[in-house]
């Protein structure tokens, strides 16, 4: 998938996103045939490209952790030189431009925005009025002529997400804001049940991982349970765990010894 296949789809089909953390959960989304992998920066490796396969992977560069323009042009080379196809960047618009004056394709935030909540009145939908929805579709706007190929919605009411949508060239991967934008974005924690922590209301479990992780650390435990009892009893090791050597060659051994 390419920059120019994501835009040639936006109206057509929903796409379907997933922040992924681990080798394993790459590998598995790929096989799926999930569109697009959010991975972020200090995860962003070689092995975990091969491990994406064929997906367009947004390569999260965290804000806080990177302050000024040249922190995020900087990592963003680094993210593309791996093999990332966008980068996440939630900084001003200024930085933003920047990255996209580069030929970086660039995905940014709008609605909830987890780094800069406050603004919004903490962790809780936004543009429930007729200016808080306004005030996200000028941000939309300001995006665009920006430069950003896209940006994430978080927590907004599919209404306004769906009529932003139709008017914003911009790829919109929906967080809580319904079918109306361009993607359907979840975390693979909560897709398999495994979440730590705040569970929020758009996250859907297809499966129960957190329960059979209890079961594989139960068995975890009596296996070591078992190993440290044969090891007590004397059990373990038996003859075939260990390296034998021919009668002869033992005694020349001990006669050394005692000739020593």
């Amino acid at each position: 998938m390419t920059v120019a296949g994501l835009r040639a789809l936006k109206g057509r089909r929903q796409m379907t996103m997933l922040y992924v953390e681990t080798l394993d959960e790459a590998r598995a989304a790929a096989a799926a045939g999930i569109d697009i992998l959010s991975i972020i920066d200090p995860l962003w490796t070689p092995a975990m490209r091969e491990a994406a396969g064929d997906c367009f992977v947004q390569v999260g560069l965290l804000y806080g952790e990177l302050v000024t323009t040249e922190d995020y042009l900087r990592a963003a080379h680094r993210a593309m030189r791996i093999g990332g196809d966008c980068v996440y960047c939630a900084a001003g618009l200024g930085t933003i431009r920047a990255l996209a004056e580069e030929g970086i394709p660039v995905i940014s935030h709008v609605g909830l925005i987890p780094s800069k909540a406050t603004w919004t009145g903490g962790f809780k939908a936004v543009g429930k009025t007729a200016d808080s929805a306004l005030a996200v579709w000028r941000h939309v706007q300001a995006l665009e002529e920006a430069g950003a190929l896209g940006a994430e919605l978080e927590v907004v009411p599919e209404r306004v997400a769906t009529e932003i949508s139709r008017r914003t060239s911009l790829l919109l991967f929906s967080m809580g804001a319904g079918a109306g934008a361009d993607a359907q974005y979840l975390f693979a924690e909560d897709v398999l049940g495994c979440t730590r922590g705040h569970r929020p209301r758009h996250a859907k479990t297809y499966r129960n991982f957190a329960a059979e992780y209890e079961r594989l650390q139960q068995e975890r435990i009596a296996a070591f349970r078992e190993f440290a009892g044969e090891v007590r009893s004397g059990a373990y090791p038996a003859p075939q765990h260990l390296v034998p050597i021919e009668p002869e060659e033992f005694d020349a051994f001990l006669s050394a010894l005692g000739a020593g």
